[in-house]
């Protein structure tokens, strides 16, 4: 019977080659599957936000299960680095006993580094931390925001400019 669906398998092995091209290309650190292959093990994944305004830079960051107090967020000139450790719920005294069925849920340590386009003023950063949602604001430094110059014509290419200069270092 012919499916307009692969099968299963032929998905799981499309996943596994592009892990695979993945890994190679770029050394596993970048891509990480949520899903582990047979014998690997899970890392946890941290996903970000990150977005610009005139004044500002934002990160949000995905840190369900985490404690606050266990984050650590450095920032060094324009690179901003969260680090942390994800529980692993097998270890928790509730699943002391348990039979696992199904374990996804990455665990481990995890660190992230984002480096933005101009300096930040560190000092008057912000983290706020609600439902597992790390935000991080961070003013851009004075010296890297956008900056208007007013133009003015030069006295020599504009006589009534040059009469007005005259005039005034006459008085």
């Amino acid at each position: 019977m012919a499916t307009r669906y692969p099968e299963t398998n032929e998905i799981v092995t499309f996943k596994d080659a592009m892990d695979r091209v993945m890994n190679d290309a770029f050394g596993g650190t970048r891509f990480r599957t949520l899903w582990p292959s047979d014998g690997e093990v899970s890392r946890a994944v941290l996903p970000l936000d990150a977005y610009a305004t005139d004044e500002e830079f934002v990160l949000i960051a995905a840190v369900p299960g985490v404690d606050p107090e266990a984050l650590e967020v450095t920032i060094n000139k324009n690179t901003i680095t969260l680090t942390g450790e994800t529980p692993d719920v097998t270890a928790s005294e509730e699943a002391k006993d348990a039979q696992w069925y199904l374990h996804e849920l990455p665990s481990g340590s995890f660190s992230r580094s984002v480096t933005v386009p101009s300096d930040v003023d560190a000092s008057k950063a912000d983290a706020s931390f609600e439902n597992g949602v790390l935000k991080l604001v961070l003013p851009k430094a004075e010296a890297s925001k956008p900056r208007r110059i007013k133009i003015r014509p030069a006295a020599n290419q504009d006589s009534t400019a040059a009469e007005a200069v005259t005039t005034e270092s006459a008085s």
